[in-house]
C-alpha cells in the first residue's frame, strides 16, 4: 500500500469536495450535490490522454485500486456516521408515534416503484431478470441523502423528518428483502421462502431487541451508574466511576452496523438504531456536536462515491439515453406519488404540504440503487446497458430531489421556526 498516494488522493478529494459544496451552497442549493456533482466530473474527466481517476491512482470497476477501496471504506464510515447522528435526534417515543404513517408510506413506496420498474423493463426488452432487478433498484430510499438535507436544516424533530426517517429504515429493509428474492430467483429460478421468512424474521428481532433495549434497558443502566456516582460523591475518598461516552457511542454503533451487515440487513440500519440508543442522553453528553466532527470529516467522501460510480461514456446510443430518462421520471414520480398516499392514509391530519415533503424526501436512490444493480450486473442477470441506466437513475434522483425537498421545507418551516436544543437555552 503506497501510503504516500493515498494521503495526497484523500486530499485532493476533500479539497474538492468542499469547493463543489461551498459553490452550489451559494446557488441556493444543497451541498451535497456539489460534492455528487464533482464525483461524475472526476470519474469522466480526461486531461490529455490521462482520466483524473488516473492521476489519483483510481480504478473502479472489476479490479479496484487500493486507492479507490479506501475511497468506499470512507464513503461506507460517513453514511454509517450521518446516520448514527440521526438516530441521536430521533427518540424511540417519537418514532413510535409515526409508525403507522413510515410503514405505509415505506410499503406504498416500494410497491410502486417495483411495479413501474418491472412493467418498463417488460416492455423494452422482455427479459424478467433484467425487469426484476431494474425493479429492485428502483426501491430503496437513500435515507444518507435526504438525512444530510434534514439535518442541515435543522428539522430533524419535524414530524415529516421522523416519518421519513422511519419509513426508510423500513424501507430498507424491504428492499433487502425484495433483493433476495431477486438474487435468488436469478440463481435457481426459484423463490426460496426459506430464506426471504428468515430475513424477515431477523429484521423483525433485530429492531425490536433495539427498541427494548432503548426504552427499558438504557435507562436502567444510566440510573445505576448515577446512583453509584451519586453514592461516591457523598463518600470521601471514592472517586467517579468515569465513562467517555464519545468511544462508547462510538463502538456501539460501528458494533451494531456490524452486526447487521452480518445478519443480512444494511449497515446503515444498525448505525440508525444505534444512534437512538443515546438519543435520550445525546444532549446532556454533548454527542451530536461531537459525532457531526466526525460525520463532517467522512461523509463527503459517500456523496463524492456516488457520483464517482457515473460513466458517461456508456450513455452513447439514443434507445439507452431515452430509456434512463424515463426510468428517472418513473422513479421519482412512483415513491413521490405513492409515499404521499402511503403519509395521507396513515395520518389522516397531514397537509398537502407534509404529503409533498415525505415523498420528495423518498425519492433518492444513492448508494442502494447502485449497490442493487452492481449485485445484478456481477451475476450475469443485467447487461453493462441496463446497469448504466440504473447507475444514472440512482444518481440523478440524488441530485434532483435535494433541492426540490429543501424548498418544500423551507416553505413550511420559514427558518424562525427552526429551533435546536442550543437556540431553547
Amino acid at each position: 500500500m503506497d501510503i504516500g498516494s493515498i494521503l495526497i488522493m484523500l486530499a485532493v478529494l476533500i479539497v474538492l469536495a468542499r469547493i463543489g459544496s461551498r459553490v452550489f451552497g451559494r446557488l441556493g442549493m444543497p451541498g451535497l450535490i456539489g460534492e455528487i456533482v464533482v464525483g461524475i466530473a472526476i470519474a469522466n474527466l480526461t486531461i490529455g490522454d490521462t482520466s483524473f481517476l488516473g492521476m489519483l491512482d483510481i480504478s473502479i470497476g472489476d479490479h479496484p485500486s487500493q486507492n479507490y477501496e479506501v475511497v468506499e471504506i470512507f464513503a461506507e464510515l460517513g453514511v454509517i456516521f450521518l446516520l448514527f447522528s440521526v438516530g441521536l435526534e430521533t427518540k424511540v417515543k417519537d418514532l413510535i408515534s409515526v409508525g403507522r404513517a413510515a410503514m405505509l408510506v415505506a410499503v406504498l413506496g416500494v410497491i410502486m416503484p417495483f411495479i413501474a420498474g418491472f412493467a418498463l423493463i417488460q416492455v423494452y426488452d422482455g427479459n424478467i431478470h433484467h425487469a426484476m432487478f431494474l425493479g429492485a433498484a428502483m426501491v430503496a430510499t437513500s435515507v444518507g441523502i435526504t438525512a444530510r438535507v434534514i439535518k442541515d436544516m435543522r428539522l430533524t424533530d419535524s414530524k415529516e423528518s421522523r416519518i421519513i426517517i422511519g419509513a426508510a429504515v423500513i424501507d430498507d429493509v424491504l428492499g433487502m428483502v425484495i433483493l433476495a428474492i431477486v438474487v435468488g430467483m436469478t440463481a435457481s429460478g426459484e423463490i426460496s421462502v426459506v430464506n426471504i421468512l428468515l430475513i424477515v424474521a431477523e429484521a423483525l428481532i433485530f429492531v425490536a431487541a433495539i427498541l427494548a433495549a432503548a426504552l427499558w434497558a438504557v435507562p436502567r443502566i444510566y440510573n445505576h451508574f448515577e446512583k453509584k456516582n451519586k453514592e461516591n460523591f457523598e463518600k470521601p475518598g471514592k472517586s467517579r466511576l468515569g465513562v467517555n461516552k464519545l468511544v462508547l457511542a462510538i463502538a456501539v454503533c460501528l458494533g451494531l452496523s456490524w452486526f447487521a451487515d452480518t445478519i443480512g440487513l444494511a449497515a446503515i440500519i444498525g448505525a440508525f438504531f444505534g444512534g437512538m440508543l443515546f438519543a435520550e442522553y445525546a444532549w446532556e453528553w454533548k454527542l451530536e456536536e461531537k459525532i457531526e466532527a466526525i460525520t463532517t470529516l467522512f461523509i463527503s467522501f459517500f456523496f463524492l462515491n456516488v457520483g464517482m460510480q457515473v460513466d458517461l461514456g456508456t450513455l452513447t446510443s439514443v434507445s439507452t439515453v431515452g430509456l434512463a430518462v424515463i426510468v428517472i421520471l418513473l422513479a421519482a414520480a412512483t415513491k413521490y406519488f405513492g409515499c404521499g398516499l402511503g403519509a395521507k392514509l396513515g395520518d389522516r391530519s397531514l397537509s398537502g404540504g407534509s404529503q409533498s415533503i415525505i415523498g420528495l424526501g423518498m425519492i433518492p436512490r444513492g448508494e442502494v440503487g447502485i449497490i442493487v444493480a452492481s449485485v445484478g450486473l456481477a451475476s450475469g442477470a443485467i447487461s453493462a446497458e441496463l446497469y448504466a441506466v440504473a447507475v444514472v437513475m440512482a444518481v440523478a434522483t440524488a441530485i434532483i430531489a435535494p433541492p426540490l425537498f429543501s424548498k418544500a421545507f423551507r416553505k413550511m418551516y420559514p427558518p424562525e421556526y427552526r429551533l435546536t436544543q442550543d437556540d431553547l437555552i
